[in-house]
């Protein structure tokens, strides 16, 4: 990942929190902790943030919190071809008629190209996600009560009578942020809350991830492995996380996805 575009996310977090550690950044960007106090630094000197110990805060903090994680507008650029043959994967699993829900994320998003010609009951928290579909297929959208959280484009709720719990899903297609025989991982609190209540809905638990998901990790626990049925990844996986996965019990599906593709995206991320 290139040092401007680094710093366009440190910005970020720092616009949407009160205090960013240089551990959170890590997480975010992959780089070093070395890398990222050099981020943190040159852009204290730049007086664009202020720098703090162990992290950076904003110089006009926010009042209100956002949600820890890249924007969507960040994730959506990463990874697009194995996003894509993952997503292509996952509409394979689905029948017409059936109920299904889909979580907010950038793998999950590129499921709408795939699901324009079905007839299904989806209950979504992406805004963008129902969006696209309410304008370009026929599928009965659903979308619980909450707030809009702008930058990762979804709806949650700290609040339990909203309509999730009458819903009833034969599957959940989710995203995460990493995965570790520990469990599915996940960058905050809020997500995680509205994530279990959703995961509660449904039969069968499917989780979409690219390959590179499984080097990245993060304090906060969503749900151990065996709560998952399905993962769908790209052939980037190796046979250690293969392993893992076979080890849980999950079946696992391999998208092949277009290697000029994720060459092309791996130059500019």
């Amino acid at each position: 990942m290139h040092e401007i575009e680094r710093q366009r996310i440190i910005l970020g977090e720092v616009a949407d929190r009160p205090v960013v550690t240089v551990a959170q950044l890590v997480d975010l960007t992959g780089a070093s902790e070395a890398t990222i106090r050099r981020d943190i630094n040159a852009l204290h000197n730049e007086r664009k943030l202020r720098k703090v110990r162990g992290g950076a805060e904003a110089l006009h903090p926010p009042q209100t919190v956002g949600i820890a994680g890249r924007t969507f507008a960040v994730n959506e650029t990463v990874n697009v071809g194995r996003k894509q043959a993952i997503a292509q994967a996952a509409v394979e699993l689905c029948e017409d008629g059936e109920s299904i829900i889909i979580n907010g994320g950038t793998t999950t998003f590129q499921m709408v190209h795939h699901l324009a010609r079905r007839r299904m009951q989806i209950l979504t928290n992406s805004f963008v996600i129902a969006e696209h579909l309410l304008k370009n297929s026929k599928n009965t959208i659903t979308l619980p009560g909450g707030a809009i959280y702008r930058e990762q484009n979804i709806i949650l709720s700290p609040f339990e009578n909203d309509v999730t719990r009458n819903f009833y899903a034969r599957r959940m297609f989710m995203s995460a942020q990493g995965i570790s025989p520990i469990g599915v991982m996940e960058g905050d609190p809020l997500l995680i809350q509205a994530e279990q209540k959703l995961i509660n809905q449904a039969e069968e638990l499917i989780l979409l991830v690219d390959s590179t998901k499984f080097e990245r990790r993060s304090s906060l626990i969503l749900c151990p492995l065996d709560r998952v049925d399905t993962i769908i990844t790209d052939n980037g996986i190796t046979d250690r996380d293969a392993k893992m996965i076979e080890q849980a019990g999950i079946r696992l599906v391999v998208a092949e996805a277009n290697a000029d593709d994720d060459e092309a995206e791996s130059s500019v991320a």
